[in-house]
């Protein structure tokens, strides 16, 4: 079976969470430390240099890593800070790399949003940029809100639009709407087009 996606990476992906969780709760300090933002609640747990690896039948599908983490038991979240994620391709190569201020991983499905000046660069030289995107673990899909613009640049090229959704490699990707693209000519011109979606 592929090790992109199905009920086999999710059985994997729950193996994982058990020494995550007693790793967690063998670092850092019981309710020490800062509330979250958003509700004031205290973290259950607090680490520094947080590491989180997902894999497949023994191989990683993808690492991430963070200088600071806290775990909300109530809500089976981690909250992470300076955040990066390594995504790895069928042969265990590193194929992109995503950086974010911060994200949230939910630690049921390893869903995870990533919030403040997000990059996801690729092994080929693909870059995409934008405040706020979602990874879909089991479909592995990289999404974003329709309301957030995104710009990818690939080779001279530079789209940008709203809607976006990808595979975390930049392979296949598309835009829902706003599509605005400058394309490099064999002249060295740019050639600036709009297209689809709503205005």
């Amino acid at each position: 079976s592929s090790r992109r996606g199905g009920l086999h990476r999710g059985a994997v992906g729950l193996a994982v969470l058990v020494p995550l969780l007693a790793a967690l709760a063998g670092c850092g300090s019981n309710r020490a430390g800062s509330p979250s933002a958003a509700s004031g609640e205290l973290p259950d747990q607090e680490v520094s240099d947080f590491v989180l690896t997902e894999t497949d039948q023994g191989s990683p599908v993808w690492k991430l890593y963070a200088r600071y983490a806290a775990t909300y038991n109530a809500r089976n979240v981690v909250i992470a800070h300076s955040v990066r994620v390594d995504f790895f391709d069928e042969q265990g190569a590193q194929s992109s790399e995503l950086t974010a201020r911060e994200g949230e991983i939910q630690l049921r499905t390893r869903d995870m949003t990533a919030r403040g000046n997000v990059v996801l660069q690729t092994r080929e030289g693909t870059r995409m940029s934008t405040e706020e995107m979602h990874f879909l673990n089991r479909q592995q899909l990289i999404v974003s809100p329709v309301e957030q613009m995104v710009r990818v640049e690939r080779a001279g090229d530079v789209l940008t639009g709203y809607g976006f959704q990808s595979d975390p490699d930049l392979r296949q990707f598309e835009f829902k709407r706003k599509v605005q693209a400058t394309v490099r000519t064999r002249s060295g011109g740019d050639i600036v087009t709009r297209s689809g979606g709503t205005p």
